[in-house]
């Protein structure tokens, strides 16, 4: 029989990534979000035409129950939950609802899913924003010590599910990924947004100057990453998904720029650096090589040009899409 797999969250990059994957890979599949699909230009799955595939428009904070029968009646094998208010500068804006769904929506799943015994693993996606800024490469077991509201809000989630660990052997995994990127990601998010800006001749504003330091990591890598922790990550373990290369974002920005021979000096703006932003995000990625046999293997430079391409393909389909992260509650 075919795993079974609920995607929580299957809107998002990420989550609509590892759907694409984990259907690639034989599995059935039920994805759930709070809003209906959007264009199928981010949606890589719907280029398959799969009928293993089932969408839910479903809001974990106001249907949980909704949420958990469909769980219960698809006897899934594994949930992997993407879902969560993830913009980090907006969170300063409306702190209460990064709290509501970050943290008391998803302790409320996360003891419904515990009397789910059929479930072999629940995999829970965290963030690296909950150690705060780091200053050198860092490991699973360091210390929280995150910055701003949305930090907190996924920090505090993560701490509930150790508890339920130690107190009940729920099967959680918990992984943390680098800065994720490719074909597909919304255009608010940096590697995207750049390209499309150069192509549309808009300025793009780089925060801080870009100084901050962090690792890309392509979404490919990590959605193989991601099913190898549900099917073989030992329960409560953390898991650390990142390449050895870090880069500054300006740097970033200017290697695009390069690659899509355009001035760096006559696009890109500086503006003030958000509050609370960390100036680096290092992580040791080494358990997740070592006990999931997992590697890293597209190239930033490869995965820049391919991104490159679907901006390019895809240009008039998303020049009718909003540039800018809205919020939603």
């Amino acid at each position: 029989m075919n795993e079974k797999i609920v995607v929580i969250g299957s809107n998002s990059f990420s989550g609509s990534n590892f759907v694409n994957y984990g259907l690639k890979k034989g599995a059935d599949v039920i994805g759930i979000s709070r809003s209906q699909e959007p264009n199928e230009v981010f949606l890589p799955y719907k280029k398959q035409k799969n009928s293993n595939f089932l969408f839910h428009k479903l809001d974990l904070n106001h249907d949980t129950d909704r949420i958990v029968k469909i769980i219960r009646d698809f006897r899934t094998d594994y949930v992997v939950n993407f879902a969560a208010q993830a913009m980090v500068a907006q969170s300063w804006q409306y702190p209460e609802h990064w709290f509501q769904t970050n943290t008391v929506a998803t302790v409320k799943l996360h003891d419904e899913l515990r009397r789910c015994e059929f479930l072999k693993k629940y995999v829970h996606i965290s963030t690296p924003e909950v150690y705060g800024n780091c200053s050198s490469l860092i490991q699973e077991n360091t210390a929280y010590n995150p910055s701003t509201p949305y930090a907190v809000s996924r920090a505090a989630a993560d701490m509930s599910l150790k508890t339920f660990f130690d107190n009940y052997n729920f099967p959680v995994v918990f992984t943390r990924a680098a800065n994720v990127y490719g074909s597909g990601q919304q255009l608010y998010r940096i590697i995207p947004r750049t390209i499309f800006y150069f192509l549309t001749g808009r300025k793009l504003q780089l925060h801080g100057g870009g100084k901050s330091i962090r690792s890309f990591i392509h979404i490919r890598d990590v959605a193989d990453a991601t099913l190898k922790a549900a099917r073989i990550g030992s329960g409560g373990e953390i898991f650390h998904f990142a390449t050895e290369r870090n880069i500054t974002v300006r740097a970033l920005v200017e290697m695009i720029a390069k690659k899509m021979n355009v001035s760096f000096e006559d696009n890109v703006e500086v503006a003030e650096d958000r509050p609370g932003k960390d100036s680096a995000y290092l992580l040791d990625a080494s358990k997740a090589k070592r006990a999931l046999d997992w590697e890293d293997i597209i190239s930033l430079e490869a995965g820049i040009k391919e991104t490159i391409q679907w901006v390019k393909g895809n240009l008039e389909i998303l020049k009718r899409q909003s540039p800018e992260y809205v919020h939603k509650q």
